[in-house]
């Protein structure tokens, strides 16, 4: 999703649950000395079997796992990594297991009610984890809310749709379309002496949870994206490698015309029934009634080494 959209969210400060758990472990401890010197020799030995028992037992949360996946799996990412298919296959099956509660989500939550507002709804973010090579996070909706179309550059991007309906349109460059760098627009249009590129619509449809991830690649799978919630919905989101302007991964947003908008569909052949299957895209800024939000993430906190 948009660095853009999250960079003013990176510097806020994630410690007030480190801050609340401290807190009710004091009190639990205050509550407990009374008994402290009873039974010692028994207690102790209760306890070390109790520990050993829970190590034996012990089960890794669902998001540690795709943690500990992508940081193996990413290991190695830079602009246009793509990973091997087993690779593709593992962090999948991750992702499908993941349900909002492993999340410490739920569709009561505030930021997932309906917006009485004349602007865009706004959508809240919540950042698990970033790095050099991966990025998680969770971009939560509510009714009507939506992520503009933008690009994922050079990026391999997992998205598991966690609840909720959200309607996906995706595009594709058509590599190689001649005047596809270069159609303008004829002088009465909107877009008017602006470049544009032709694009193939690789999803045009809902999509409703309980269901599969959905991965896009650097150069297919629907590069371009634009989401509307239908529904509240929550997406869980890996990039690898994240946005990075540094890097040569900005984030860049676009607006769709179709395909015979422009003088310039002259210059490709394409059958008449299948012309709404393309558009042209054209570059523009961040969209003005664009509202991104970060919250905290509440669930299980991921252990990094």
């Amino acid at each position: 999703m948009g660095r853009a959209t999250v960079a003013d969210i990176k510097g806020r400060d994630f410690s007030e649950l480190d801050k609340e758990a401290k807190a009710n472990t004091e009190n639990t401890n205050k509550g407990s000395n009374t008994n402290k010197n009873r039974n010692t020799t028994t207690s102790d030995s209760r306890g070390r079997k109790n520990r050993r028992r829970q190590k034996k037992t012990m089960v890794v949360h669902p998001v540690q796992r795709l943690f500990d996946a992508c940081k193996n799996v990413f290991a190695h990412a830079g602009t246009g990594f793509v990973p091997p298919p087993d690779k593709i296959e593992q962090l999948s099956a991750l992702l499908d297991d993941i349900k909002p509660v492993d999340v410490g989500l739920s569709p009561r939550m505030p930021f997932f009610s309906p917006q009485a507002t004349r602007r865009a709804p706004t959508i809240t973010y919540l950042h698990i984890h970033e790095c050099e090579k991966f990025s998680m996070g969770i971009f939560c909706l509510p009714p009507s809310g939506v992520l503009p179309l933008h690009n994922h550059p050079g990026m391999t991007v997992f998205s598991k749709l966690l609840f909720g309906t959200m309607h996906i349109k995706s595009y594709d460059w058509v590599v190689g379309a001649p005047g596809s760098a270069s159609a303008v627009a004829e002088p009465s249009q909107t877009a008017q002496r602006s470049e544009v590129q032709l694009a193939k619509v690789k999803v045009d449809s809902n999509l409703t949870a309980p269901c599969k991830s959905s991965i896009l690649y650097p150069a297919d799978g629907g590069n371009m994206h634009c989401f509307t919630a239908v529904t509240a919905c929550a997406v869980l989101d890996v990039l690898g490698p994240p946005y990075s302007d540094a890097e040569g991964r900005p984030c860049t947003y676009y607006l769709a015309y179709p395909f015979t908008k422009f003088s310039g569909d002259e210059q490709v052949s394409i059958p008449d029934e299948e012309k709404d299957n393309y558009a042209w895209l054209q570059e523009r800024d961040k969209p003005e009634d664009l509202v991104v939000e970060g919250a905290l993430y509440t669930g299980p906190v991921i252990r990094e080494n």
